[in-house]
């Protein structure tokens, strides 16, 4: 679910680059491939399109090993800034990848409502992955169609460094008054509770997600699209509790970023960081010896009722108007291969949306029990729109304070987008 920001010059440059190369690559395979396939000895070109730049490498591996093992396809990774913005962009040009690895956001709803995916509802790949995130996506789409894969899953909670739970004495809090009174105890003696990063407002959707979607649950949003609810009558404890994390924060917490928090939390400068398993390959990177436990959101004090927040992060799509669907479906038939998943899952600490493999990095020790148990939840961020930029409101609010203005501003930016549709 990481997102990365980059200024708006950056993107549109980006999108324009790459609209172009999208339609050179679409047009330069159509040239160099026979229409029977490649009975030419031409080699096909496929475009795989995908959002996560921190992945970048993993898929990397997986295409050079797809490449050799296929010596008549070549699959080219394309892997922009601002990605969903790109894919938007190009979908309005028509120019849709081949193949397009994306996570399950308001984005791919509303592409996927387009009709520009293939429906993988019969599709024997299907079979293969966990019924639980095959049915997010219908939930997120409303469609019985399936118009994706489901590949890999995160998880996101609070990080913490076991090293300074033993020192101070604590164990891992299961209930929100424990959570703050752990948190009251590091700042007490002098540290930081939590490492915040919101100089990067994606960054704020990782509690709030875990907060709204643990209180409130994600049918909050259909009630919302319904008109029974409002985020001013329902959401104020949610606030409020988002607003608390901040007293346990380094100073200047609106001054420092996400590459930020995750070098100076490998260095311990606090306790706890509240990100998803996402984070941990980067924080690993920076402090190789240090040892990280994961802990469930407990955002009440109902320790049964605090799930762990995991959707699909990755789930894998062809395009319904790629002139290569054969050579397409078996790139995605490859990325889909056990072998591969767990290739994947281990350098990117996910967790697979595939049956028959496991995550088994110690690490994650701390969720094992909800997947397990099916105490998972979505990401409430899935449900909202994404033009409401809910995360630049939550940042604002964190800097202001207002509870009241907050989510009189969420209500306005959701009825402002749903007059637009």
């Amino acid at each position: 679910m990481k997102k990365t920001i980059k200024p708006v010059m950056v993107s549109l440059l980006a999108m324009s680059v790459l609209s172009a190369c999208g339609s050179n690559s679409g047009n330069n395979a159509a040239d160099n491939t026979s229409s029977g396939g490649n009975s030419s000895g031409d080699k096909v070109k496929i475009e795989f399109f995908q959002n996560k730049t921190e992945a970048k490498a993993t898929f990397d591996k997986l295409v050079a090993k797809f490449n050799e093992a296929n010596p008549n396809i070549v699959v080219t990774q394309v892997n922009p800034p601002d990605a969903e913005t790109v894919l938007k962009t190009r979908a309005a040009k028509k120019d849709i990848p081949d193949v397009v690895g994306i996570g399950a956001t308001d984005t791919y709803k509303t592409l996927s409502g387009s009709g520009l995916f293939e429906d993988f509802s019969s599709d024997p790949l299907a079979e293969n992955i966990q019924p639980a995130y095959v049915q997010m996506l219908k939930d997120l789409t409303g469609s019985s169609e399936l118009n994706g894969l489901p590949f890999s899953s995160n998880a996101s909670g609070v990080i913490y460094n076991k090293a300074m739970f033993t020192e101070a004495g604590v164990t891992v809090p299961t209930t929100w008054d424990e959570f703050i009174a752990v948190a009251q105890k590091f700042k007490d003696s002098g540290k930081n509770a939590f490492y915040l990063t919101l100089k990067d407002s994606w960054t704020t959707l990782t509690p709030f997600n875990s907060l709204s979607t643990i209180i409130k649950g994600n049918d909050f949003f259909k009630q919302r699209t319904e008109g029974t609810v409002t985020f001013a009558d329902s959401f104020t404890e949610i606030a409020e509790k988002l607003l608390k994390l901040t007293e346990f924060g380094q100073k200047d917490i609106f001054g420092k970023g996400y590459n930020d928090g995750n070098t100076a939390f490998a260095k311990g400068e606090s306790a706890m960081y509240l990100q998803g398993v996402w984070a941990i390959p980067e924080i690993v990177k920076a402090n190789p010896s240090i040892e990280l436990g994961v802990f469930p959101f407990p955002a009440t004090n109902d320790a049964a009722n605090n799930k762990v927040i995991s959707g699909v992060d990755t789930l894998l799509t062809i395009s319904k108007s790629t002139k290569h669907k054969e050579e397409a479906k078996k790139f995605v038939e490859f990325l889909l291969q056990p072998e591969n998943v767990s290739l994947y899952i281990n350098e990117q600490k996910a967790f697979p949306a595939v049956q028959g493999v496991t995550q088994d990095d110690p690490t994650m020790d701390g969720f094992k029990a909800a997947f397990t148990s099916g105490n998972l939840a979505d990401f409430a961020d899935h449900y909202i729109p994404s033009a409401m930029k809910v995360d630049t409101i939550n940042q604002a609010f964190l800097q202001k304070k207002d509870v009241d203005a907050y989510l009189k501003q969420l209500d306005k930016e959701w009825d402002k987008v749903a007059d637009r549709k």
